[in-house]
């Protein structure tokens, strides 16, 4: 089978509860919805959907706030960029491709939709993957000096608006660059593509998607860190078996354990590493494809 090039996936704008999604989609097979990180879209995926499309219907969104999909204002709780109400998007999504589950695979922020649409929807997810993260609340439940350091976005974005989005605005390009350079594993720009990049600095200089994802962030700091707590608490843990890939110099990778603290949500953990930093999909897109494909082989 020919390999469909990620630029020539049909796209199509899907009316998803009170957003409207931007979604790619290619291929046949039991369906995989393929979620963005910050600050990136749907183009993180490029290197690694074509593959995954040759075996799967691969459903490829921007989530709400970034790229073509709708950005609407925030409120007072920060609930519109929660991770449950993300996840609830992406519930709608299947619900207008007439798709009663699928797999679900997510990157950075994309992977927090993932899981909470896990936890909240269970019967819609039929296998999870994550990359690149650990839950929410048990990353701030071991927030130390160093992680501050590292994951200094996390308080600065959540700041209360419109501070981080003026300070960005003094320099969007500089400030995505940094970003994306700043957590590869080589600290450089070599392994973006220059269409996905100049996608990234586009979002991030238009003034609605910035603040989307600030409240992105300040949803991760409040709602989404609540929602986890209490979960733990409650004992309840994601049914899905799961996924969990992280780079060897990414951030789990600095958080102790990492799998033993996914084991705080989750029972069914398949544990896979790639050499590289947080950008799995453009730093490691073959260990990435393969990893996914081992993880859903014969599952439908």
């Amino acid at each position: 089978m020919d390999q469909l090039p990620f630029s020539s996936f049909p796209t199509s704008r899907i009316a998803c509860g009170d957003v409207t999604l931007s979604v790619r989609r290619a291929g046949t097979g039991a369906p995989l919805v393929l979620l963005h990180g910050y600050p990136e879209t749907a183009l993180a995926w490029a290197q690694v959907a074509p593959a995954l499309a040759q075996h799967f219907d691969v459903i490829v969104p921007d989530l709400r706030g970034y790229g073509a999909s709708d950005a609407p204002p925030d409120d007072a709780g920060h609930s519109a960029y929660s991770k449950r109400q993300m996840g609830r998007d992406i519930v709608a999504l299947l619900d207008a491709l007439d798709l009663p589950r699928a797999h679900v695979l997510g990157h950075d922020r994309g992977a927090r939709v993932a899981y909470r649409m896990a936890l909240d929807h269970p019967d819609r997810v039929a296998r999870l993957g994550v990359i690149e993260i650990i839950p929410t609340g048990s990353y701030w439940a071991r927030w130390t000096a160093e992680s501050a350091l590292a994951a200094y976005h996390w308080t600065f974005l959540a700041q209360p608006s419109p501070l981080p989005e003026r300070m960005i605005a003094a320099d969007p390009q500089g400030y995505c660059d940094w970003t994306l350079a700043s957590w590869t594993a080589d600290k450089d720009l070599g392994v973006f593509d220059d269409a996905a990049l100049a996608a990234y600095r586009a979002q991030m200089a238009e003034p609605a998607r910035c603040a989307a994802m600030c409240a992105d962030y300040r949803a991760g700091a409040g709602i989404d860190r609540a929602l986890d707590d209490a979960d733990i608490q409650a004992g309840r843990k994601i049914a899905a078996p799961m996924l969990f890939l992280h780079g060897n110099r990414g951030f789990p990778a600095k958080a102790g354990d990492p799998a033993a603290i996914w084991a705080e949500l989750a029972e069914d953990i398949t544990v896979a590493t790639y050499d590289g930093g947080h950008f799995a999909m453009e730093e490691a897109p073959h260990e990435v494809i393969s990893a996914a494909l081992d993880f859903l082989a014969d599952r439908t």
